[in-house]
């Protein structure tokens, strides 16, 4: 299934939980097996992410980092994962959201970027309050909730010193009427966020009710330190 838009904006929860904390686990060095590293490269394949331009170092670290959640047991809705690939631009459809139970593909989407990453492509990111930058790295779902922008995601940030501010910055999943075809055709790229990865009001709860729990989110760039970190969670 392949979807809309994704949108922009920020802020403001009405009721939130306390951010939960976890063991520390080196996710670039989980022991994928020759067996699983075939079968994700086939579900790569079979689904044609290539074609839908996922970067398969994306899709590669994204699963690593999936898996060794699994094994932490920090994951507790393990049926999908869900990738902002940030190596395209915001006129491209870079969420994808996969069913990895049936091998599906659920989502394929905009998702916006934050105003002081870019315009057209993310390139600068951030971990500080007031950045207004989008924050790489691994994160979990939470609960869903009704905000100042409506329906809306919960997200905390696993990554030390990378997206770990999320729940303080107030980092959300959203959706904003600026994410949309119509806005990529007046302006040739989306509206920004503040941060939040928004995403398009037609695809906002289906989304939301699909991902909402415990599930992972991967927000991915080919930034070199990025890349090359030795990712844990805090």
């Amino acid at each position: 299934m392949k979807a809309l838009c994704i949108g922009v904006a920020a802020l403001l929860f009405c009721s939130f939980s306390s951010p939960r904390t976890y063991p520390h686990a080196a996710v670039v060095h989980a022991k994928v097996s020759l067996a699983d590293s075939a079968r994700f490269d086939l579900l790569y394949d079979n689904l044609d992410l290539q074609g839908l331009s996922l970067s398969r170092q994306a899709y590669h670290k994204a699963v690593v980092g999936f898996l060794s959640l699994q094994i932490t047991g920090a994951i507790q809705n393990a049926e999908v994962l869900s990738i902002v690939d940030f190596s395209l631009p915001s006129d491209q459809k870079r969420l994808f959201i996969i069913d990895m139970t049936n091998g599906r593909l659920l989502f394929n989407t905009f998702v916006a970027h934050g105003r002081n990453s870019g315009k057209l492509m993310a390139t600068h990111f951030s971990n500080r309050t007031n950045s207004y930058m989008s924050s790489l790295g691994f994160y979990l779902t939470g609960d869903a909730f009704i905000g100042s922008h409506g329906y809306s995601l919960q997200l905390q940030g696993l990554e030390r010193g990378w997206n770990d501010h999320a729940f303080s910055r107030r980092i959300i999943m959203h959706s904003a009427d600026y994410v949309s075809e119509e806005h990529v055709q007046q302006s040739g790229y989306l509206g920004r966020s503040e941060g939040c990865p928004a995403i398009p009001e037609t695809l906002n709860a289906p989304i939301i009710d699909q991902i909402k729990g415990g599930s992972c989110l991967y927000l991915y760039a080919p930034v070199k330190r990025f890349v090359r970190r030795q990712t844990s969670f805090s």
